[in-house]
């Protein structure tokens, strides 16, 4: 049995594959992917053991002489089952999806933290099986399917994977599988997204950006606005860039990394007598910069794990979607404004020298001022009814933004600069990981919209746009090279006004 539509529903024919013994062959399979009626296609099949009395699926590349890609762990044919796969062997061939897409990662060790819910409580099984399905299908052609495979397939299946549908389940999938897991199967699919841009690249061709341009969710509940996202560096829009670097070795460190970012906000509803009172509060900004690969890799091939990029810029906009109803936007107050500090230093010299000569005194007399600025500075501003955030870095030896502006030679290599060794040195602006953490009590007044008492009983929505800048300035590597990438996202957050 053959079937040659491309992206199949490959729970359902999974689902309704016949006993073993009702098959005619000893396979049965069905077409993933067909770049062009002359070119081989990617091909899921199911095959029978009846030696051991098991079954099996594949993914093969469908040449004259077949190509095996991918094969699940054997399952046991039961032989007083109506289906070929009962819940558990389902269950079964989920788990070994999710553990395949992880493995492809640095980590590999995660089998002992696989603890998915017992398919009575999933939600969406369906979607959830397609999207790992698919997510590991995207994965082997990356890494497994010979060229004139890889180059059709490859780009038909990352458009499925950008599609509503697959975002929405990527979104369960995620809830599932739990923070720490998530974050290793982003990590193992950035990775594999970076390895194809970096080989279009070096094919001269252009340049890919990453799904979506990244992967994102949006959580509202319980008071809490919770927005997640991951992006690879690499596929970061480069926003300025001191030169065309030619140091191999600096470049692999800098493309081996991905951007995760979580944005937290704490929101309270206050009806009042003749309004509706909306406060956000800051709960958590973060942002760090992680490494694709294990160190050992990224010593052998990069410059080591202290070279690369770091938070330079956040901007965060939030806008109510449906404004018929609002009366008004408020925000609290910005960072302070730098102080800054007048010294008067004087100092007397005096000396005396051999008889029968004038006597001399040197008096010299001198103005300095110093400036305390710390490196984050926090701005709100109102545009519409839209707040506006912004969290800017500041280079701690001139005052200058850093996102928008490069160091001098001299500042590169002066070894006491703040982004030397900014990693371990105590006055860092960075966590020791390299990332950055804005919690409300330092960094982040409150908004608040008044809200007009019609709207109660409603939901309501709003956007929230944000843009996150990365730059790269030398830490220990000995290079003039620097550059900014710039990150945009948008998601959507529900409130119910009651």
């Amino acid at each position: 049995m053959a079937s040659s539509s491309c992206f199949p529903d490959t729970f359902d024919w999974i689902q309704n594959l016949p006993t073993i013994s009702q098959w005619k062959t000893n396979y049965m399979s069905i077409c993933i992917c067909s770049p062009s009626s002359i070119q081989p296609s990617l091909n899921l099949s199911v095959a029978k053991n009846l030696k051991s009395s098991t079954f099996s699926f594949s993914l093969f590349a469908d040449f004259t002489v077949p190509i095996s890609l991918w094969a699940s762990k054997p399952f046991k044919i039961n032989p007083k089952s109506v289906k070929l796969l009962d819940e558990d062997a389902i269950s079964n061939l989920l788990f070994n999806l999710i553990e395949d897409v992880l493995k492809y990662g640095s980590n590999t060790n995660n089998g002992s933290m696989l603890r998915f819910l017992k398919l009575d409580y999933v939600s969406n099984l369906k979607d959830i099986f397609n999207l790992a399905f698919l997510t590991l299908s995207l994965l082997i052609c990356i890494y497994e399917a010979p060229v004139d495979l890889r180059t059709g397939c490859l780009s038909t299946l990352k458009n499925r994977l950008i599609t509503c549908s697959s975002r929405q389940a990527s979104k369960l999938l995620m809830k599932h599988l739990g923070s720490n897991l998530e974050e290793q199967w982003m990590r193992s699919l950035n990775l594999a997204i970076t390895n194809w841009i970096v080989e279009l690249q070096s094919a001269a061709q252009r340049t890919l950006k990453t799904p979506s341009p990244l992967f994102s969710y949006a959580i509202s509940t319980s008071g809490l606005w919770k927005v997640q996202l991951y992006c690879p560096v690499i596929a970061m829009e480069i926003e300025s860039s001191s030169n065309v670097s030619t140091d191999e070795r600096l470049l692999f460190a800098l493309d081996y990394h991905q951007l995760e970012g979580v944005i937290q906000f704490n929101y309270k509803l206050v009806i009042r007598e003749k309004w509706i009172n909306l406060t956000l509060n800051t709960d958590n900004i973060r942002c760090d910069v992680v490494r694709l690969i294990n160190e050992t890799l990224m010593n052998e091939r990069g410059v080591g794990a202290d070279e690369k990029h770091f938070p330079s810029r956040i901007s965060l906009q939030l806008t109510p979607t449906q404004q018929t109803n609002i009366i008004s936007v408020s925000v609290g107050k910005s960072s302070d404004n730098p102080s800054r500090e007048f010294e008067m230093e004087k100092t007397i010299e005096g000396s005396f020298d051999p008889p029968n000569s004038f006597l001399a005194l040197k008096v010299s007399a001198g103005e300095s001022s110093t400036i305390s600025l710390k490196p984050w500075k926090y701005e709100q501003s109102v545009y519409g009814y839209s707040a506006i955030m912004n969290w800017f870095l500041h280079d701690s030896m001139d005052g200058r933004e850093v996102f928008s502006s490069k160091p001098s030679k001299f500042a590169l290599m002066n070894p006491k600069a703040w982004f030397k060794d900014r990693y371990s040195s105590a006055y860092r602006p960075f966590t020791r990981q390299g990332g950055v953490i804005f919690a409300g009590d330092e960094y982040g007044e409150r908004v608040w919209w008044k809200i007009d008492k019609a709207a109660l009983g409603r939901t309501m929505e709003w956007e929230i746009r944000g843009w996150i800048w990365l730059t790269y300035w030398p830490n220990k590597h000995r290079t003039f090279y620097s550059e900014t990438r710039r990150l945009e996202f948008k998601e959507v957050l529900h409130v119910n006004i009651t």
